[in-house]
């Protein structure tokens, strides 16, 4: 039986593409000295309604340590602000500010104008499925 090469297993393939996109999602907000991870953190803290650590390492896929260390670097730049929850004193949430906002609408066309691209070259019809399958991918691996 022949050896299978690397780039015919689905791990491997995923991993590429993701590869390639975090790479393109770092080119297109680069002028806005911000890394995709911090786009992510952004993005998800964009909606002003403060998340616990816990919750946006997981939203975010980032491990606590890694999450820790890019929301000090936003709070540095007066992006996102730590606040204790009112309800559970344990627990620190994090905000969005008023800058954050603004970078984030900037990002988000920037991010939006690689995604575009992406879609048009794969055609609207393949990227609705791709993210579909991509999708239930994610949901039946999460319930093993």
């Amino acid at each position: 039986m022949p050896e299978q090469a690397l780039s015919d297993y689905l791990a491997y393939l995923l991993a590429s593409a993701n590869r390639q996109m975090k790479l393109g999602v770092t080119q297109s907000i680069a002028d806005e000295q911000v890394t995709e991870e911090h786009w992510r953190i952004l993005q998800a803290v964009s909606d002003e309604q403060g998340h616990a650590m816990g919750e946006l390492a997981e939203t975010v896929l980032l491990n606590h340590p890694a999450l820790t260390k890019n929301i000090d670097k936003l709070v540095s730049r007066g992006l996102v602000q730590r606040a204790q929850d009112e309800n559970d004193s344990r627990k620190v949430l994090v905000y969005i500010s008023d800058r954050g906002l603004e970078l984030v609408a900037r990002l988000r066309r920037s991010v939006d104008a690689h995604h575009d691209a992406i879609e048009e070259a794969l055609g609207l019809r393949n990227t609705k499925e791709l993210k579909r399958l991509l999708g239930k991918l994610i949901r039946e691996s999460q319930a093993d």
